[in-house]
């Protein structure tokens, strides 16, 4: 396209699968999210619900958090007294303050339709939102199996992909939780009702479909521009912070897994060059030229050794480049290092030849 820059060439990375230090008397299940505070500590949500043969005693909490060497320093969440917990965790985002932010994706009668938020210590501070009383898309109060968050810190403002149940991009008030704004597709408002899936050969006879199925990533770039992944439809829309239309990139749409855009996060260079998208149904990363909107190439396919992934589904990076991608059926995190900068820990790393579309 004119004026558009050439496009960035393909990064480099080792992988390492085994730098987290839980306590051996601690057992982890699915690994859902992953969100990097300013310490660039790790924090970490899985599913307790998905260990077996433990006892409640010698499973890990809900909510971990790791230091910069991948030590475990606490854990803490899960069902209490005064809020809602979700019966199916799915999403954690880190505020500058230090609050945990937790979204859930059960979608049966007594869904999560809530989120929660608690300070670093595991205090409960906020809910969002009541188990079970989405009335849809219009609703203001609260979510549907939200499926990731962003906190906006500069604008006190949390970014909701509300996409398992409802259709949309929902902004929450950061400090009191109060409804701010809202868009769908292409920047227009979400439908009334909840619609069908899309076909399965949608994009092949040229169907653009003008609604979100699926919205499961939300990412904000220092630059104002907000990145939502619509997942069933195996793109990635971008827009202003106030919902206006900017462009959007496909991802994986014909792989065979036709679910693909699934977390999303940024290279950490001033500009963010790079964006990276987990492409869960089909195991691999995906690297855009965030500024083209463009596939540059991607990273892994399905396997458990270390730059092969199972599952990857929520995915952060930290102050270094370092990105962390939580896998679901792989049940771990895995540290994705780029190649030009030495960490003190090596266990288990890797180097791969990386692929290109």
């Amino acid at each position: 396209m004119k004026g558009e820059t050439a496009q960035l060439p393909m990064p480099s990375f080792r992988f390492d699968t085994q730098w987290l230090k839980m306590p051996v008397n601690l057992a982890t299940g699915e690994m859902v999210a992953v969100a990097v505070d300013k310490n660039d500590h790790l924090w970490v949500l899985h599913r307790p619900q998905t260990v077996t043969g433990r006892t409640p005693a010698n499973v890990a909490p809900p909510i971990m958090e790791f230091d910069r060497d991948g030590r475990y320093v606490r854990g803490f969440g899960g069902p209490g007294s005064g809020y809602e917990w979700p019966g199916k965790e799915h999403s954690l985002a880190i505020a500058a303050n230090g609050d945990i932010w937790i979204s859930g994706s059960r979608l049966e009668a007594e869904g999560d339709d809530m989120l929660l938020v608690f300070d670093a210590q595991g205090r409960f501070v906020r809910q969002i939102g009541q188990r079970g009383k989405s009335t849809g898309n219009g609703d203001r109060r609260n979510v549907h199996a939200a499926a990731d968050i962003f906190i906006d810190d500069r604008e006190q403002a949390a970014y909701v992909a509300d996409g398992y149940g409802n259709q949309r991009l929902v902004v929450f008030g950061k400090d009191d939780g109060a409804f701010r704004r809202m868009w769908g597709a292409y920047g227009k408002a979400p439908p009334d009702q909840r619609p069908g899936p899309p076909p399965a050969d949608f994009h092949a006879v040229g169907l653009e479909p003008e609604y979100f199925y699926g919205v499961h990533g939300v990412e904000k770039a220092r630059d104002g521009t907000v990145y939502v992944s619509d997942r069933m439809h195996q793109r990635i829309q971008a827009f202003s912070a106030h919902g206006r239309y900017l462009r959007q990139v496909f991802i994986n749409r014909d792989a065979p897994s036709p679910t693909t855009a699934s977390g999303i996060t940024f290279s950490r260079d001033p500009q963010q060059k790079y964006m990276f998208v987990a492409d869960w149904g089909n195991h691999m990363i995906v690297v855009v030229d965030r500024r083209n909107m463009s596939v540059i190439g991607t990273i892994g396919h399905r396997g458990e050794a270390a730059g092969e992934f199972r599952g990857p589904h929520l995915i952060d990076t930290d102050s270094k480049g370092v990105i962390y991608v939580a896998e679901v059926q792989g049940r771990r995190v895995q540290r994705l290092i780029p190649s030009d900068r030495p960490y003190q820990e090596k266990s288990n790393e890797r180097s791969q030849p990386l692929s290109r579309p």
